[in-house]
């Protein structure tokens, strides 16, 4: 299967989401049943790379997908050489809410690409709408892995899960 060239908004109608399949029951509990009630309700919005062929359905499997949403941190949570220089409010961020790669697609560099294309997407938000950073809550030491070859440090860590964010100003840098 080979996938299309562009990241384009969920629809149930012509993407098939019940044949994704990235390993993950979570990521693809929220594919197949929270990502359209949530975009509906408008506290999200998923965004998928679709494969180029139809199944026998006539629907399109999705090859990756992620998801962003507005959010907001404490400003305490953050390291004091950068809370200091912030208002003493919450703080407007972006969430990388999730992001995941089919397994028929790992191995090929889909995660590096949908990552980027999910930055890219939120730069181009923040050039409307500004928000401090970018975060992502990390479920696994793997996953931290990933989000740290990228230049995402971390926030902060409960049990087993992290919360990582990426300053918008090092996004800029990646998109001017």
């Amino acid at each position: 299967m080979n996938f299309g060239q562009q990241f384009v908004v969920l629809d149930k109608i012509i993407h098939d989401r019940d044949s994704f399949d990235c390993g993950e029951s979570e990521l693809n509990f929220f594919l197949k049943t929270q990502a359209c009630k949530h975009m509906k309700v408008g506290v999200s919005n998923t965004m998928i790379l679709a494969a180029i062929t139809p199944l026998a359905n006539g629907k399109y499997p999705i090859c990756s997908y992620y998801t962003v949403a507005p959010s907001s941190i404490k400003r305490a949570t953050l390291p004091a050489t950068i809370a200091k220089k912030l208002p003493h409010y919450p703080v407007p961020v972006f969430l990388l809410a999730q992001l995941a790669v089919d397994k028929n697609y790992h191995g090929q560099k889909l995660g590096r690409i949908t990552l980027i294309k999910a930055l890219e997407f939120l730069w181009e938000i923040n050039l409307q709408m500004s928000a401090f950073a970018i975060i992502v809550d990390c479920h696994n030491s793997e996953v931290e892995k990933f989000y740290t070859k990228f230049g995402f440090q971390l926030l902060d860590k409960h049990s087993r899960k992290s919360r990582m964010y990426i300053c918008m100003k090092t996004v800029e840098k990646l998109f001017i």
